[in-house]
Order: C-alpha cells, then sequence, then structure tokens
C-alpha cells in the first residue's frame, strides 16, 4: 500500500543546483520523501563557478561527506580569500581573505586600534594582522589540531554535480535524464501537478523544486513570476569563460583583476585552471572581451571560450504555491565575491528548515520569500561595494561605476564607515565586518575618525599589541608548508 505520509519531490534540472539539493533532501529528509531528479543531458551545465566561500565546508559536513575523498574527487585546492587587482585605482592590490583580522574589544574592532596606531607611527597594512591573509601572500596553508586557517575551495563544478549525484543515488533518489517541455496546472489552485517530457513521458509531484538555471522552466515560464533586475547597480551582463592548463603551484586564493570595462578571474584547481571574464556589453563587444582575456592568460587554453549573457536580480519571490526555485532560476549576482554555490546551500538549508507537510501555508512560504529577499539584498549591497568604492575614472565604466547611485543601506554604510571607521551588521549577514574592512580599506576608502579608547591607551602600549599579534602570525607562518606540499600530501588527485 502507498504511504500516504511520504510526499514526492522533483526536482527539475541538474548542475550544482540540482544535485546539491538532491544530495542535502536524499541524506536528511528522504525517509519522509520520494525524490526524483529530472535532468537533460543535452542541455548539460554551465559549470562557471569554480570558487567558494567556507559556509560549503559546513554544508558538506551536514551531509557527512569525507573532505579528503571530495577535494581528491573534485581536483580541489584549498582558497583562503581572493587577490583585488585594479580595483579601487590601477595598481592597486589588495585581498580580502576569510578568519579574523587582529583582535577585537568591547569598544569596537580592530581597525580602530589600527587607524589609532597608523596616527601615533605604526605604520603597517591592515592585512599584515590576519592570518589568512599572510599565509595567502607566503603561498602556504595549514589545517592541524594545533593550528588552523579559516578557508574555503576551488573545485571543478562538474566533477562536484558528479560527485552529489552518485551520492545522492545512493541515498535514494531517483534519476530521469530526459528534456522538460512543459507543466500542468491544477485548474482549480494553479499548483503545478506533473512535468512533461519531450518524450511524452510525464512526472507527477506534490513538490516541485526548479533548477532548471536561466530558463526557469517552472517559476518563470509556468507560473509567471516576476524578475527584480540590479543592473543599475551591477552593470556587468556578460562572461567568457575557459579553462587552460596548470600553471606552476596553485595559489591559495582567487585572483580577480580589473580591467577597462569589467573584471578577470583566475581559479587554480589541482589539474587546471579556470579562467574568465565578467564585462558590461555596453562598454566592449563579445570579440573583443574575448580577445583581452586571451591576451591575459599565464598558460596554454584547452577549451573554447563560450560567451554567457545573464541578468543580475532576483525572482519577486522564490517561492510561489507548490514551487521554489533555487540557483539561477531564483537569481543570479555576479561572481566577484563567490557566492553562487553558497546561495544555493543556504536556499536549500533553509527550505529544510521551512520544508512543507503536504499543506502549503502560505504564512510558511511568506517567511521563505522573506528570508531569501533579505539575503539577495545584502550579498547584493556588499558586491556593489566593490564596483561603488572606486577611485578610477580612466574609462566609460568605471566612470559610470564610481558615479552610480546606489542603495541606501550602501550609501549609509560607507559614510559611516567614512566618517567613524564603524562597522555595523545583523547577525545573519553573510559578510561579517572583517570582510566589509578590508573591502573598504582596499578600494581607498579611509575612515576620518575612531572609537576613543584607542587613544586612552599609552603609545607603548598600543605599540606592543599590534606587534605582539604580527610576531604571532609571522611565526606560525613559519611552521607552515606551502599550499602545494600540504595538498600533495592530504587530497591530490589521480591523473586525469
Amino acid at each position: 500500500m502507498q504511504d500516504l505520509n511520504r510526499q514526492k519531490v522533483v526536482i527539475v534540472g541538474g548542475g550544482s543546483a540540482g544535485w546539491m539539493t538532491g544530495a542535502a533532501l536524499s541524506k536528511l529528509l528522504g525517509k519522509n520523501l520520494d525524490i526524483v531528479l529530472i535532468e537533460s543531458e543535452e542541455i548539460g551545465r554551465i559549470g562557471v563557478g569554480e570558487a567558494t566561500i567556507p559556509p560549503l565546508k559546513v554544508f558538506n559536513q551536514l551531509l557527512g561527506i569525507d573532505e579528503q575523498d571530495f577535494m581528491r574527487s573534485c581536483q580541489a585546492t584549498f582558497k583562503l580569500g581572493i587577490e583585488f587587482q585594479n580595483w579601487g585605482a590601477k595598481g592597486d592590490n589588495y585581498i580580502h581573505s576569510f578568519g579574523e583580522t587582529g583582535k577585537i574589544c568591547w569598544a569596537g574592532e580592530f581597525q580602530h586600534f589600527w587607524l589609532g596606531g597608523l596616527k601615533k607611527g605604526f605604520n603597517s597594512e591592515f592585512g599584515e594582522y590576519c592570518p589568512e591573509l599572510q599565509a595567502a601572500r607566503a603561498g602556504k596553508f595549514i589545517k592541524s589540531e594545533q593550528l588552523s586557517l579559516q578557508y574555503a575551495y576551488h573545485l571543478d563544478a562538474g566533477l562536484y554535480a558528479a560527485y552529489l549525484k552518485k551520492f545522492s543515488l545512493k541515498n535514494g533518489l531517483d534519476w530521469i535524464e530526459g528534456k522538460i517541455t512543459d507543466a500542468s496546472l491544477n485548474s482549480e489552485t494553479g499548483f503545478i501537478q506533473s512535468v512533461i517530457l519531450e518524450d511524452g513521458r510525464t512526472v507527477e509531484g506534490d513538490f516541485f523544486i526548479d533548477c532548471s538555471g536561466f530558463s526557469a522552466l517552472l517559476i518563470n515560464k509556468k507560473l509567471d513570476v516576476g524578475y527584480q533586475e540590479y543592473g543599475h547597480f551591477l552593470p556587468c551582463d556578460s562572461a567568457v569563460a575557459l579553462q587552460t592548463e596548470k600553471c606552476g603551484q596553485p595559489r591559495p586564493y582567487t585572483q580577480s583583476i580589473a580591467h577597462d570595462f569589467g573584471w578577470q578571474w583566475r581559479i587554480p584547481l589541482q589539474h587546471r585552471v579556470g579562467n574568465g571574464l565578467v564585462f558590461c556589453s555596453d562598454y566592449v563587444s563579445d570579440h573583443d572581451a574575448v580577445q583581452t582575456l586571451i591576451s591575459n592568460l599565464e598558460s596554454k587554453a584547452i577549451a573554447e571560450p563560450r560567451v554567457l549573457k545573464y541578468n543580475t536580480g532576483r525572482r519577486e519571490i522564490g517561492w510561489l504555491k507548490n514551487c521554489v526555485a533555487i540557483g539561477l532560476s531564483s537569481g543570479f549576482l555576479e561572481p566577484v565575491e563567490s557566492t553562487a554555490l553558497h546561495l544555493i546551500m543556504s536556499s536549500i538549508l533553509r527550505l529544510m528548515r521551512l520544508f512543507p507537510h503536504h499543506e502549503f501555508s502560505q504564512s510558511n512560504v511568506d517567511e521563505y520569500n522573506r528570508q531569501t529577499k533579505e539575503e539577495m539584498e545584502k550579498i547584493r549591497d556588499f558586491i556593489i561595494l566593490h564596483y561603488k568604492a572606486t577611485t578610477r575614472e580612466d574609462t566609460p565604466f568605471w566612470q559610470y561605476c564610481k558615479a552610480m547611485e546606489v542603495p541606501e543601506t550602501l550609501a549609509h554604510r560607507m559614510q559611516l564607515f567614512e566618517d567613524t571607521a564603524r562597522v555595523c551588521i545583523t547577525e545573519t549577514e553573510l559578510f561579517k565586518i572583517d570582510s566589509w574592512c578590508q573591502v573598504m580599506i582596499g578600494q581607498r576608502i579611509m575612515p576620518k575618525a575612531y572609537h576613543q579608547i584607542v587613544d586612552m591607551m599609552p603609545k607603548e602600549e598600543l605599540g606592543r599589541f599590534l606587534k605582539l599579534l604580527k610576531d604571532k602570525i609571522q611565526h606560525n607562518l613559519s611552521m607552515m608548508p606551502t599550499h602545494q606540499k600540504f595538498i600533495d600530501q592530504y587530497c591530490k588527485s589521480p591523473p586525469m
């Protein structure tokens, strides 16, 4: 007999979004669900994003995934942050790293003490007080019980999806290969009843998760949920991507290099390097963007360049009736801070916390949509910061970015930091105070004042405090192996 308490969940689309969703639901809620994922091998996967941020570790741990096995399987390397070149001004170079910078006290964060030290003649860069940043610069990495760093991964997104596919199938998920052409709706409720495949098959379900990428087959094409564009604030609307041969030892950080009309990424994996150029089509042609990327490669290309078009923004709501959108179907924030996989992960975790049990409570759906909107807007502001906080006026693109109006929430945060060195954030925000400080200082927003408690410290005491922090970092750095050496002994992948 059929178990009436079990719900049938249909995931539309594979790729990172589909298989991360399938892996989490099959592992953590699979006892109460019948889960099927429909994927078209004809459509394929975008698979551009290959850099992550630290919360992905929590996602993998929640699923019980062994880190060493995962890293070997996905040709992964460690990531300690992102190096930004030419953003605040041509020739500038700073790293937005993970982890904490310095130490805080009850009155304020470390940037106040650093600023006070500058005033008193202790001339050190802000990043000299961050272990992860210094390890990144030195090309080192370590993970041990005695000493560890905050880190994320560089990974092959295609291999990660394949890894999670195998994981999901072991946990009872059903996989159907086929191309979806339509969906049927209940004439009374408007809920989705089934999806229809190109060969005529139909797949019925109680709950549908749209992971179909930019095409948004269900949430947009069937349920007609609108899209709020962020193009005014984030003018880049295109990207060209290709892979190159491995080039020397992999850096333990992503590179983001600003150009006249956008920026270029370099992501080092164990077996190759991911490369790309994000650009605004109002200021450069596809052809010239491709040529710019090719002329700035560090090693030989092993694939043809692919040009992708997109609109930054989000769905007006991510959940309507019995359908929720996850991944690119729900929205897109460009990859300058490697948030794509994180947004997939956070959507999955939010959905599991608010998962419907047969009845679809509108208050529950509204709460999911409220949290999704808040998260997207907070991350959006942080990404806009990278474009707005610039002194560059050497090209029309950067002139636009410097002069553009930004959301009031961001304008206030930038002004507050410039006036007082304070960064006031909420507990639920992804990017914490250290991240905001590193990017704002790195892009030439220098505070005019700092907390008065710093001037209550004798100069000698402040000097000892700052020196102790730097000395400890340098001491620990001397005990770390190189990034490559650590990979070789911890998670070296077999030859491709």
